[in-house]
């Protein structure tokens, strides 16, 4: 891909593309990552090539969360600036029209853990921590963070917030945050499964079914439904129903189009 953003990595096994935060040792998010962040999945996003992505973070932890020393120097205008700058990158992430996976191999904590909260699936290593500390340097959580009571729950999600405690791998899966928990050994792999069930599947389905997802979290039922409608019989438009359904009913594996 002819993209080389600073701090951000990218790897692509056939349709899976690998989003690696490389910034060793705890890959703690600077503007010039966040503008990483951006480039990379503006460019994802327009490869159609493209039907799902994983982010992670190189070494011992997803992310830290922000370099504090880049936070304690911004004034109210450079703050808001910032921030907005943040969310634009985040939500990019959270509108891929393909399914994105966070494998938090580590600590992944504040603006890191918003990243994670903004992919569809979230993986995760036994004895990860995860978390928005953000309350206890002076700063409220904001943008993506707003995503955690409708994972966990009003209450929990005050907790994190309000006290800036952390949840373990364990915990988190008790709560829904994550899908997965396994030995960090086991980690890359247990993580390819999953995506891989999703690949298995026909690729314009999953788009359809990626934008549906996307789309239901910010509408009422009634519309909700109104786009499910209409994504169905756009699956049509394509040979990939009659495709799966005859590979059932034959017992075979389908053959889709790449």
């Amino acid at each position: 891909m002819p993209v080389k953003p600073d701090f951000v990595r990218v790897e692509r096994e056939e349709a899976l593309a690998w989003v690696t935060l490389d910034r060793p040792p705890l890959n703690l998010i600077v503007p010039e990552m966040v503008e990483g962040i951006r480039v990379t999945f503006e460019a994802l996003r327009r490869d159609s090539t493209v039907r799902a992505a994983v982010i992670t973070g190189a070494g011992r932890a997803t992310t830290g969360g922000m370099q504090l020393q880049v936070l304690r120097e911004l004034t109210p205008g450079s703050a808001k600036t910032f921030i907005a700058s943040l969310h634009e990158a985040i939500n990019l992430v959270h509108e891929a029209p393909f399914p994105t996976v966070c494998m938090i191999n580590g600590a992944c904590l504040g603006a890191g853990f918003e990243l994670a909260m903004a992919c569809d699936l979230r993986t995760a290593a036994a004895g990860a921590l995860m978390g928005l500390p953000e309350i206890r340097v002076g700063i409220p959580s904001v943008i993506e963070a707003a995503l955690l009571p409708g994972v966990v729950g009003p209450g929990r999600a005050a907790e994190m917030l309000l006290t800036g405690e952390s949840v373990t791998a364990d915990q988190a899966l008790l709560w829904g945050l994550v899908n997965r928990v396994v030995p960090p050994a086991e980690l890359r792999a247990s993580t390819a499964e999953l995506v891989g069930k999703i690949l298995a599947c026909a690729p314009t389905a999953v788009r359809l079914q990626n934008e549906l997802i996307v789309r239901w979290r910010s509408t009422d039922l009634r519309t909700a439904v109104e786009y499910g409608v209409n994504a169905f019989a756009q699956s049509f438009a394509t040979g990939e129903p009659r495709e799966a359904m005859d590979a059932y009913l034959a017992k075979r594996r389908p053959r889709f189009a790449p």
